[in-house]
């Protein structure tokens, strides 16, 4: 059966630009109430300019997803300002291409820690509103990386492939309560992190998707098109 949109919560972290943006664009238009997190408050409120005018403002929020305080804080504010929280949409990810033999202690720390434990921590957070409302949507933006690392994103690919194993636990311990969790893993996806990574040169706009694509899926997920895969890795390659 298909999910109610309109009027549900959702909290996307990294909405500020790419995958988050396109998100957070799609979701305002269905009528959900969001929440928009990320770094940067210029750009989280340059995704808001986006939104259809008549629909409800986003609560905007400055979180580094480095520091799991932050994403405990940010699952408290979202709860604080909504009421309640339906849906969380892990999208904030860093990636650097290194070979491995380079990751020093500090290069190792920083991958898990903005790639899994940040949303680890608002995934724990969050937990007891969604069985206090016996339903919730979790959904972890992946990578292909998890799955089939380029070379020199080995490191990056292992913190979300912890990312994936966590999402099927998800649903596992969520079922008694009805909630659904999902990864998404996409290929090369057209985004500013991609562009710090690769030139267009090594890597033309024509192999990579589009972030609105990504947020289809995601949109899909939440609605329900995808609950026979709840717990799963979805993989989306790009061209």
């Amino acid at each position: 059966m298909p999910h109610t949109l309109a009027g549900q919560t959702a909290l996307i972290t990294g909405a500020g630009s790419g995958i988050g943006r396109a998100a957070a664009i799609l979701l305002a238009r269905h009528g959900l109430h969001l929440t928009l997190a990320g770094r940067h408050l210029e750009s989280l409120a340059a995704t808001a300019s986006h939104f259809p005018p008549a629909g409800p403002p986003p609560q905007i929020l400055s979180v580094n997803l480095a520091d799991p305080r932050q994403a405990r804080a940010m699952i408290d504010d979202a709860l604080a300002h909504h009421g309640r929280l339906d849906i969380l949409i892990n999208n904030a990810g860093e990636a650097i291409s290194k070979p491995i033999a380079q990751h020093d202690d500090a290069a190792l720390h920083r991958a898990f820690t903005v790639n899994f434990f940040g949303p680890a921590a608002a995934i724990s957070r969050a937990w007891p509103a969604f069985e206090r409302q016996h339903s919730g949507c979790i959904i972890n933006v992946s990578s292909m990386s998890a799955i089939d690392p380029f070379t020199g994103l080995a490191i990056y690919g292992a913190a979300k492939a912890a990312l994936n194993t966590l999402t099927k636990g998800c649903a596992t311990e969520g079922a008694a309560f009805g909630l659904r969790a999902f990864a998404i893993a996409p290929g090369a996806v057209e985004t500013p992190m991609l562009r710090r990574l690769f030139p267009e040169s090594a890597l033309p706009p024509s192999r990579t998707l589009s972030p609105e694509a990504i947020a289809e899926l995601i949109l899909a997920c939440i609605r329900g098109d995808h609950d026979a895969r709840n717990g799963e890795t979805i993989p989306l390659p790009s061209p």
